[in-house]
């Protein structure tokens, strides 16, 4: 990537993590399952990596997709033509649907930014037809993701000012909170997994850029550092990211919580 990279709303999205999100919704959408037919409801969409892989399954008759954010829903209807696809702004605590309308609802890295989680789940479960299944998944942010806990532990071993540009441990990201969640919304026959993904970087710009420059605060924080600062910062996270070793591609296996139950 270029030095001058920069990357906000849904591009910045785009290149901090929807990328992964796309890998991350093939073996959401493998545990959770996909009705042969009918309508489905992805909550909290983003860019639409999880509506346009249920898109692949043609059964489906309609496909709701709908986020809080404008600019993500605008990106995903320059993104498809399905005919079958509604993308439209809404707050997933507040579905903007009928009872029981769908035959399968999904939620994917979206319950750890809402403000009230356990309203959401409420919510899925509203909108949802008796025995249709609702499922979420979230990545285990504290410990399953090398790669920016990487970023992060350097940031702070080098900045300790950077405190409030750091993102905290959000709800629902640790083991069992999410089965917790679901089961004290009233769904029966809950099941929680780890599904795991890896994060492949090119070299170290594709690791660098999209966490300096995309979506998030710290951007603005690096861009207020001197010069000096800077390069110290950038000088560190290369030395974190290349290990020893020349650069070039690095993987790093990323795990996520999942569950789902039934209505």
């Amino acid at each position: 990537m270029p030095s001058n990279f920069v990357a906000k709303g849904a591009d910045g999205y785009e290149a901090i993590m929807g990328r992964w999100s796309r890998r991350l919704a093939i073996p959401f959408l493998k545990f959770s399952g996909v009705p042969d037919q009918g309508s489905v409801l992805d909550a909290g969409c983003g860019t639409g990596s999880l509506t346009l892989a249920l898109a692949a399954h043609r059964g489906l008759t309609a496909i709701e997709a709908m986020d809080f954010d404008e600019n993500f829903v605008a990106a995903l209807r320059t993104r498809t033509s399905d005919p079958r696809i509604t993308a439209q702004k809404g707050d997933v605590c507040a579905l903007p649907y009928a009872n029981e309308a769908f035959d399968c609802v999904y939620s994917l890295l979206v319950l750890h930014f809402v403000s009230d989680a356990h309203r959401a789940i409420r919510e899925m479960r509203r909108v949802l037809r008796p025995g249709a299944t609702a499922a979420a998944t979230v990545w285990d942010t504290y410990g399953g993701m090398p790669s920016w806990r990487l970023f992060w532990d350097t940031v702070r071993a080098l900045e300790p000012e950077a405190t409030d540009a750091i993102p905290r441990k959000r709800p629902m990201t640790s083991e069992g909170e999410l089965r917790a969640a679901f089961e004290s919304a009233g769904f029966r026959e809950v099941v929680d997994t780890m599904l795991a993904i890896r994060m492949d970087y090119i070299n170290f710009d594709d690791f660098w850029y999209p966490m300096v420059y995309g979506q998030g605060s710290f951007g603005t924080f690096f861009d207020g550092l001197s010069e000096t600062r800077r390069d110290r910062l950038r000088i560190g996270m290369r030395a974190a990211y290349l290990a020893g070793d020349n650069d070039g591609p690095r993987g790093f296996a990323s795990v996520a919580w999942a569950v789902k139950g039934i209505a």
